[in-house]
């Protein structure tokens, strides 16, 4: 197979790493295993084609893939190679590269054809601006974990299949491996399951609200449920063929017995109360409503046995993720069905009964071919004998799985969360908690101690209670997602902060050409504000990027380059100031948001245990 490209449209197509006029002209993210450049650079011209050396089907799909990418036609000569190593190279596995760049032409080897699409994803970063001149290199790389995720909830906010399709794009450009799918919670079902039709007639819809997530008004009587809805089977083929074609696996997640509002809605015989529910719209869930499944009804295993049936056939994914989390446990202390299973089956406690669930749970997933996959509190009262942990709640949980010998995927809510405020939250959409950039590329997803060979991975998290539409979804996952691809993918020894920052920004130019939304939140000055001795209140302030000038104010004027600029010593504020305002410029022009905080609000942070806003 040979494929031609116009320039003109890779460039249209790319944008791509900006030309230094001094330095490394490359700027990959993710950092790969090793790099040599060298003089001279390849040109791109309306000549350039492609050529395959395999008869590969995927291989051939991925050369499709490229070309579609940049609008091409089929030709007859290649300058840029795709080949497939006829001896397999051990240390690049299934899904490492080598590529060359030389005056001559381009090529890209692998021992499958995984390696060659991530191979030309570093390609299509290393086209400039403009098209063109390609710097000349050799790069050898492969990841250092097999599973590279991101996940996105689609139950408190709805996108369609298109944006799911585009998202998975964003992650393939940073080699990213795994689609985490969260289709179910207390908001809404979002899988047809041909059987059970009320779970998408009822469960899939609710309430129009627009506003703060929890604080919404609940449903009133006689109001149409008409926000929401669910992919049909046809619809999870077409996106798990369009992740296939990127390499992606697409993880579903049917959070079970908890979160499972949306599900009891449309059968309130699966709940220990038996009461009828409407689908919460974003309201504060009352402290009695029973969203957990009656994990002593036969009822509930007989639908989840249908539910788990359908998914297993649709999705090839060898893993079904179960949720696990955040069971209130109350409702079974109280039910008669589940009393009399904890006795029948000698259980002392209701961790021990979620155990119990866990485990019927994984016997039937085996059943249907998949492995379990969980939150971490599928620990409480013993793991199931095969079970993967989902590990979020911080480390620990990881830890204590792999101490067992169960594979781990770490995903600590304080380094993965994306739903988080990433800046200060004066200049942030609401949300909660805090999970900077540089929190996402600093942790290290293998503990001491720990077998590195059972952390299978991590992945980043984005739960959507305040993400309403896609267009911030997106805000939110970039450039955090950036960073944790870093994480995941290169050697932990190229972790460099200032260098991943320049190769960030150098990023920056290609989604903007492509209308992807992100944050500038690290180009924000960071308020620390803290108590001196004499319990005077007193602020400091950093920046996450190097090289920023700190500019502020105390008198409700807005600060700028001729303001009074920090130099590094905590500021008390004057007697009668109320207000502190700063922003971050370099070179002389303004590059971060302008932030003001109130003495009152720096005080309440000071008084906080994580007060690095």
């Amino acid at each position: 197979m040979m494929i031609r490209f116009p320039l003109a449209l890779l460039a249209l197509a790319f944008g791509g790493a900006v030309l230094a006029a001094d330095g490394p002209r490359l700027h990959l993210i993710p950092e790969p295993v090793s790099v040599t450049e060298r003089a001279g650079s390849f040109t791109l011209d309306a000549g350039t084609m492609i050529r395959v050396s395999s008869q590969d089907p995927d291989l051939a799909q991925t050369a499709s893939w490229f070309a579609d990418q940049v609008h091409t036609t089929v030709g007859k000569k290649g300058k840029i190679n795709l080949e497939l190593n006829k001896e397999s190279d051990a240390e690049l596995g299934k899904e490492g590269y080598t590529l060359s760049v030389t005056t001559a032409g381009i090529t890209i080897k692998a021992n499958a054809p995984a390696g060659v699409f991530y191979g030309l994803q570093t390609l299509l970063e290393m086209i400039p601006p403009g098209g063109g001149a390609i710097p000349c290199a050799d790069i050898r790389d492969y990841p250092r974990f097999g599973w590279r995720g991101l996940m996105l909830d689609v139950s408190r906010h709805f996108f369609n299949k298109n944006e799911v399709e585009r998202y998975i794009d964003e992650m393939a450009r940073y080699k990213y491996n795994t689609f985490h799918w969260h289709l179910s919670d207390d908001n809404g079902w979002r899988i047809e399951i041909k059987s059970l039709p009320e779970l998408t007639r009822v469960g899939a819809w609710r309430v129009s609200r627009t506003g703060r997530w929890g604080t919404l008004l609940p449903p009133l009587a006689d109001e149409p449920a008409d926000d929401g809805g669910f992919y049909t089977q046809d619809d999870i083929r077409e996106i798990l063929a369009y992740a296939k074609a990127r390499y992606i696996t697409v993880l579903p997640e049917i959070d079970v017995p908890a979160h499972s509002l949306a599900m009891i809605a449309a059968y309130p015989n699966l709940s220990c109360t038996q009461l009828l529910y409407p689908v919460n719209p974003g309201s504060r869930a009352p402290e009695r409503q029973d969203n957990v499944l009656c994990v002593g009804n036969d009822s509930v295993y007989l639908v989840l046995q249908k539910v788990f049936g359908e998914i297993a056939a649709l999705f090839p994914n060898p893993y079904i993720h179960i949720g696990g989390d955040e069971a209130y446990k109350g409702f079974w202390a109280a039910c008669p069905k589940c009393q009399k299973l904890m006795k029948d089956e000698h259980l002392g406690s209701v961790e021990e009964l979620q155990s119990y669930f866990v485990k019927r749970m994984e016997k039937m997933l085996n059943g249907l071919g998949k492995k379990l996959i969980g939150w971490d509190e599928i620990l409480e009262g013993g793991l199931a004998p095969s079970a993967t942990v989902m590990s979020w709640r911080g480390m620990s949980g990881g830890i204590t799985a792999a101490r067992m010998g169960h594979e781990v995927v770490m995903t600590p809510w304080d380094y993965c969360y994306l739903d988080l405020y990433q800046g200060d939250p004066s200049v942030e959409p609401p949300t909660y908690g805090i999970c900077r950039l540089t929190d996402c590329y600093k942790y290290d997803p293998v503990p001491d101690s720990i077998d590195p060979k059972l952390i299978i991975g991590g992945q980043g998290n984005l739960w959507t209670e305040s993400v309403p539409t896609f267009r911030h979804a997106e805000y939110m996952t970039w450039p955090r997602a950036m960073a944790l691809a870093e994480v995941y993918w290169s050697p932990k020894s190229k972790r460099n902060w200032d260098d991943f920052t320049g190769r960030m920004e150098a990023e920056l130019p290609m989604l903007d050409a492509e209308g992807i939304n992100y944050a500038r939140s690290a180009f924000d000055a960071v308020a620390l504000p803290a108590h001196d001795k004499l319990g005077r209140l007193a602020v400091r302030f950093t920046t996450e990027i190097k090289g920023l000038d700190i500019y502020y104010t105390f008198d409700n004027t807005r600060p700028d380059s001729h303001s009074a600029r920090y130099r590094g010593e905590p500021l008390e504020f004057p007697k009668g100031s109320t207000i502190l305002t700063v922003t971050t410029y370099r070179d002389g022009k303004p590059i971060g948001e302008r932030i003001s905080l109130t003495k009152e609000e720096l005080e309440h942070r000071s008084q906080e245990k994580h007060h690095e806003y």
